[in-house]
């Protein structure tokens, strides 16, 4: 396969270069080498070569260079590749609990997240990730999702009969239907003409995807619905993990700290220039009460629950 090949070639390369102790770590993700947590794997790389002298080094594969993030999480349980980044629910193909953590306000906010990834039900699933041969080292915030449409959305009822963009992804479809709106499937580089054309009303995403895509030219309207907080798995092959001294592992994490915070910051305060950057554009941003949003959920709570046993959705959020 061409990506083993690349990825071998790689590691002699460092090899030859930095001789018998040195060692350099893949770490592929589907990010470009412009978005936020590219810069904090960069990051990543520069605090773990400076932690361990050199011993340690980070080559990057962005954009999908080694495929999608099944494929990368397929090489990283074959042993082809060390370290990836993909989304915390999106695992939830092969750990199927994480569906839970993914559902529309389920989480209320990044700092809730990571209280549930680090308390007891994150717990569970870390040993679900080993059992998949995957190591979990932290959790990087990738933005909340919001919704923007051709009208103001005051409340739960300017919700009703709108034609909603989504990608086809359960939970999302499914925060689209149980508040009221159609789910419409729209190739994500066709949702600007989508919405210049009225085949749709509706879209939801981060702002910084809002900003990017320039949707805000074709929607008048963005509200903060916070349905869903979306966040970055950093996984590492248990294989490797295990390859390396309780120091180096101490590097790894330490440098993973710091890589989260330096992408989670530039993050927030894109969120936060972003609101008043939209408005200054014209765009109306409203605050709905998010109360009733979170009661229509309740029957794809059920469907949940009805899967996963009584009591899963309080028992994710810690209550």
């Amino acid at each position: 396969m061409i990506h083993t090949k690349m990825l071998a070639a790689t590691a002699m390369l460092a090899l030859i270069a930095g001789g018998a102790q040195a060692r350099e770590l893949t770490f592929g993700m589907q990010d470009n080498e412009v978005s936020n947590v590219f810069k904090g794997a960069q990051a990543f790389g520069e605090k773990l070569e400076e932690l361990s002298g050199g011993e340690l080094t980070v080559n990057l594969f962005p954009s999908g260079t080694l495929g999608d993030f099944k494929a990368m999480v397929a090489q990283l349980q074959a042993g082809e590749l060390d370290m990836v980044i993909t989304g915390y629910p999106d695992m939830s193909y092969v750990i199927p609990e994480l569906k839970l953590v993914g559902a529309p306000y389920v989480v209320d906010d990044f700092a809730h997240l990571e209280e549930i990834v680090d308390g007891p039900w994150g717990q569970e699933m870390d040993a679900k990730f080993a059992e998949q041969g995957v190591e979990m080292l932290d959790l990087w915030y990738y933005g909340t999702r919001q919704t923007t449409a051709n009208k103001p959305i005051e409340s739960i009822d300017d919700m009703k009969g709108l034609r909603m963009r989504t990608p086809n992804v359960p939970f999302l479809i499914a925060y689209a239907e149980n508040v009221g709106a159609t789910p419409a499937p729209v190739a994500f580089q066709e949702v600007y003409l989508a919405l210049q054309t009225n085949q749709v009303d509706a879209q939801e995403n981060p702002l910084p995807t809002i900003d990017a895509m320039k949707f805000y030219e074709v929607q008048d309207h963005v509200a903060m619905t916070n349905h869903f907080v979306a966040s970055a798995a950093i996984l590492m092959s248990n294989g490797t993990w295990e390859s390396l001294s309780e120091e180096e592992q101490g590097w790894v994490r330490e440098a993973i700290e710091a890589g989260g915070e330096v992408s989670d910051e530039m993050t927030v305060k894109a969120e936060e220039d972003l609101i008043a950057t939209f408005e200054e554009r014209g765009l109306t941003i409203t605050r709905p009460d998010l109360a009733p949003f979170r009661e229509a959920m309740q029957p794809y709570y059920d469907e949940l629950e009805a899967e996963f046993g009584a009591g899963a959705i309080a028992e994710v959020r810690g209550e």
